[in-house]
């Protein structure tokens, strides 16, 4: 097909949108919105419970995921055709109708997504270089596609943590305060989300009570029904409210969902024929490709009551909406608005993720003089962590989630662009800084002095990581940035990440200690620096790491054919989705890596000592695939139990990994720290090692893992006098059947002992008793 014919088509295909989009308008606005509420919802119901019976559970899954996008993709017309138009005088329900709208619904997404392959066919280059014809498709069906892929139940936890800087202002304005919005919010996501349920469970309670009422009073059901009503006017009540919530969108009514005060809704609300843009004359008129309503407002005004038509968009469009209107109401806030936000912004990531930051340095607002404009710069948040860096950028990023890539795809991507690249470019200024010398000071700026806060060099961080982060999440391109040909790796070797606010609060959950987090965030960062490999967002990336562990290796084995323009990785999130499914989600465990129960029990040793190094040693172990992980269990289990014959043992797993030695130690015996040393640097030579770690365990009298702590094994370049036992040792070592290699998983054999002293001699321990009358007995 040539340019031309191409153009042709999108331009037919287009018209086809728009049409198609007219007869919706139509429709819906010729019925009553209840009724026409109740149906849609009905449906979902409906057809779930028809796939449920379903014998093959997958395609059940599939179904029910394409038949939510489905109905959200109408409700958000609903929601359209409601803020665009007043109510007319006359409405009649009609079931045939309902058919034609889910007909036409569907034949409008599946036209917006060809729409989306013709349109972008012909982009050659661009913002994305090469893969920008890609990614546009990418944004396009994105734009169209993407619903309701949004944790509903950790709506409370972002409102309260991001509104929580605007308390007083929301209690002046508003009447109740941040938490009590949280609280809103997250009743209303879970109207939607376990509303019908709910009112089935009110319904089959208050038929039961009936039912009871009816043969105490020895008569039929139907004969009682007024009289069981009049007496029990509450329950009956309750049983109106079940029934409008079943039958007539009654779940989407927020206005009895929550205790969010009318001011409050009706700000985030269009009022009937309020939008005058989605269906204006033009290109593009009523198609998905404008900017929804639901992307700016996300309720809409039903008589006197408010009502979430569309649930998708509540958490952003909410936010957004809220925040103007507040302003709106005190726009003698703003000031001071502006730097609350920036405040919460620059300290999300250390505080959210507080427990994964145990004793970190946190510097905020750090200036230093840069070398190259010998001006003074400045940086959001530095945190060090052992030997792990994170430099963290915060960005507004609202545009990217308000702007259609359909209108103007050089625009929308470059609202990206500029978000992004401002993060990046005060990254990379800062690495620079940080590589222009051994050690570089950093300061904070007092009453319009800058006074030195810190001294930090390079060489004592293995992991570096630059992120930009914003409040709100903007998938795809958040993880698509790394294809802007101006985004390399900083330094030539540390990947740029984006990350939103929303993502962390995810990520605390399934990676609760600091070695699962550091050690996601080095995989996440490998894959951050791999171009033409795209996973869609965060939680995809999350999936992967936790069913995969070191994907990144998996990409870069993909892609060496070198024939793959574009990679990507769909449907990894799923287990972090179904997570968060179903009333019981938070007494649910969640899916981890699996780990035998000794090695976790070794890196809680790790964790819990945190002596220099420990992140190190903590990434060295989770590298181990699942092989290493068995055999590295059997060799803490063979050699522990052997502690109460020798005071230690020590063994080093070689192979397709990085040399990890490990010295298991009887607790309460002093540590020949020579002896370590020695032998380690021994076996890593036996090995060719050019590169290894070493892990110290003290082990207790029980088997348990008491203490552990890391260090790096020095490996001799050249033998002299004073190294020469150690290359002597290392000979011995390198024989056949002493070495520990994960290749020869079916023999696996320590390396050696540590010489139990003589029964006469002094105890190792230090307490100058003999060793048979002390640790000897």
């Amino acid at each position: 097909m040539d340019e031309k014919t191409k153009e042709e088509a999108a331009l037919s295909i287009l018209r086809n949108m728009e049409a198609t989009a007219a007869r919706m308008r139509e429709l819906i606005v010729s019925m009553p919105p209840h009724d026409l509420l109740g149906y849609i919802y009905a449906q979902r119901m409906i057809k779930g419970i028809a796939d449920h019976s379903d014998d093959q559970p997958q395609l059940e899954m599939n179904g029910q995921k394409d038949l939510i996008n489905e109905i959200q993709f109408l409700l958000e017309y609903v929601h359209a055709v409601l803020a665009s138009d007043a109510e007319p005088a006359e409405m009649t329900f009609d079931e045939g109708r309902c058919a034609e709208l889910f007909e036409h619904s569907n034949s409008l997404r599946e036209l917006a997504m060809l729409f989306a392959m013709v349109s972008s066919a012909d982009t050659k280059n661009g913002i994305f270089g090469p893969n920008t014809a890609d990614i546009e498709f990418q944004a396009k069906s994105t734009w169209v596609m993407l619903r309701g892929n949004r944790h509903q139940v950790l709506e409370e936890e972002f409102y309260r943590y991001v509104l929580a800087p605007h308390n007083e202002v929301l209690k002046e304005v508003y009447g109740i305060d941040a938490s009590e919005v949280a609280i809103g919010f997250q009743a209303m996501a879970d109207a939607t989300r376990s509303g019908h349920a709910d009112a089935g469970t009110v319904l089959l309670e208050q038929f039961e009570a009936a039912q009871d009422f009816a043969a105490a009073q020895g008569k039929a059901l139907k004969d009682v029904m007024e009289a069981w009503a009049a007496s029990n006017s509450e329950q009956s009540k309750t049983a109106g409210r079940a029934i409008d919530d079943m039958f007539r969108g009654g779940i989407a009514n927020v206005s009895h969902h929550t205790k969010l005060p009318p001011a409050l809704l009706a700000d985030l609300a269009y009022r009937r024929g309020e939008e005058t843009e989605f269906f204006a004359a033009g290109d593009y008129a009523g198609t998905p490709y404008r900017t929804l309503p639901a992307r700016k407002k996300p309720l809409i005004q039903i008589g006197s009551d408010y009502y979430a038509v569309d649930p998708c968009f509540a958490r952003d469009a909410g936010y957004r909406a809220l925040l103007y209107n507040l302003l709106q109401r005190k726009p003698d806030y703003k000031k001071v608005f502006e730097e609350r936000q920036k405040i919460m912004s620059e300290a999300a990531f250390a505080d959210i993720l507080a427990a994964q930051l145990p004793g970190a340095t946190v510097l905020q607002e750090v200036y230093y003089k840069d070398p190259a404009s010998k001006q003074w710069a400045e940086n959001d948040t530095l945190i060090l962590i052992d030997d792990v860096l994170f430099l963290v950028e915060a960005k507004a990023g609202a545009a990217a989630t308000i702007a259609s890539p359909a209108l103007d795809f050089g625009r929308h991507a470059q609202s990206v662009q500029d978000l992004v690249v401002k993060a990046y470019k005060q990254c990379e200024r800062f690495f620079s800084y940080l590589n222009s010398a051994d050690e570089v000071p950093l300061y904070h700026l007092v009453h319009g002095k800058y006074e030195e806060c810190a001294r930090i060099r390079r060489s004592d961080y293995r992991v570096l990581v630059p992120i930009g982060l914003t409040v709100e999440s903007f998938s795809p391109f958040s993880t698509y940035c790394k294809e802007l040909p101006l985004i390399e790796p900083l330094l030539g070797k540390h990947a740029f990440v984006s990350l939103s606010i929303d993502d962390l609060f995810v990520l605390k959950r399934f990676l609760p200690t600091p070695g699962t987090f550091s050690h996601y965030m080095e995989v996440r960062q490998a894959v951050a620096g791999i171009r033409r490999a795209n996973l869609f967002d965060e939680f995809d990336h999350l999936g992967a790491y936790l069913k995969k562990n070191r994907f990144d290796q998996d990409i870069l084995d993909q892609l060496k054919s070198g024939t793959a323009t574009l990679l990507i990785w769909d449907g990894m999130s799923d287990i972090i989705d179904s997570s968060f499914e179903g009333k019981d989600w938070e007494s649910r465990p969640l899916p981890t890596q699996e780990f035998p129960e000794e090695v976790l029990r070794l890196l809680g040793a790790v964790d819990t000592t945190r002596a220099p190094g420990w992140l190190s040693a903590e990434s060295h172990i989770r590298d181990l695939g699942g092989e290493g992980r068995k055999n590295l269990a059997k060799m803490l289990i063979d050699l522990r139990q052997t502690l109460n014959q020798h005071p230690a043992r020590y063994f080093m797993l070689s192979g397709d990994v990085k040399p990890l030695f490990v010295w298991l130690q009887r607790h309460g015996l002093p540590i020949d720290w020579d002896k370590v040393n020695d032998k380690a640097s021994a076996t890593a030579l036996a090995v060719k090692a050019t590169i290894s770690i070493g892990v110290v365990a003290e082990i207790g009298a029980e088997g348990t893992y008491l203490q552990a702590r890391s260090f790096a094994v020095n490996i001799p370049t050249a033998r002299t006098e004073e190294n020469a036992h150690i290359y002597e040792d290392a000979v011995r070592m390198a024989q056949p059947t002493r070495a520990v290699n994960l290749k020869k998983v079916k023999k696996v054999i320590p390396l050696g002992k540590a010489k139990n002293p003589g029964r006469n001699d002094p105890c190792p321990c230090g307490s100058g008793a003999k060793y048979k009358r002390c640790h000897g007995r």
